[in-house]
């Protein structure tokens, strides 16, 4: 009687030697990203340019929107908005603040507020000072074991930050 395992084998080692078998179907490949999908938010109050002359833009993902209609849902509150300050300070030499206010309280003169484009009604304000080190950022909502929060990510202008996000360096 002839070892099955042996015949198995020499028929898989003919078969690779031959042109490969299909099975009528493709193989099935999934599309995944660790980058969170951006909508170019909107500036609805005091625009700005940069020393080129380049309006100066974030993103909102849609998980900040979606986090950021939740919590004006929650409150009661449509006049909310996210407020992105950035100081000196953290293990990197810069820090974000991060903090929620009323629009009423924004200045009309030292801020811009950015409105998310798929009409969530979601904002997020920055002064000048640290739109010029955010712009070309997207502003994230990320959920972790350590707890969830709002987060910058993809600054243009950071290059190393700390483990946690929360400090960055500039490019000199």
């Amino acid at each position: 009687m002839k070892n099955p395992t042996f015949a198995i084998s020499r028929r898989h080692r003919a078969s690779t030697q031959s042109a490969p078998v299909t099975l009528g179907h493709p193989p099935q490949r999934r599309m995944f990203s660790a980058t969170p999908a951006a909508n170019t938010a909107v500036v609805t109050a005091n625009p700005r340019k940069d020393e080129d002359g380049n309006d100066m833009l974030i993103d909102i993902t849609s998980r900040a929107a979606n986090r950021l209609r939740e919590i004006m849902s929650k409150d009661s509150n449509p006049n909310l908005a996210l407020r992105v300050t950035v100081e000196s300070g953290g293990c990197h030499g810069f820090q974000y603040l991060m903090s929620l206010t009323n629009t009423s309280a924004v200045s009309p003169v030292e801020d811009t507020i950015f409105e998310s484009s798929d009409c969530s009604g979601a904002k997020v304000v920055m002064d000048e000072p640290s739109l010029e080190l955010l712009k070309g950022s997207k502003v994230d909502f990320t959920m972790e074991l350590i707890g969830s929060q709002f987060k910058i990510v993809g600054n243009p202008a950071a290059t190393s930050s700390c483990g946690c996000g929360t400090s960055f360096d500039i490019k000199p």
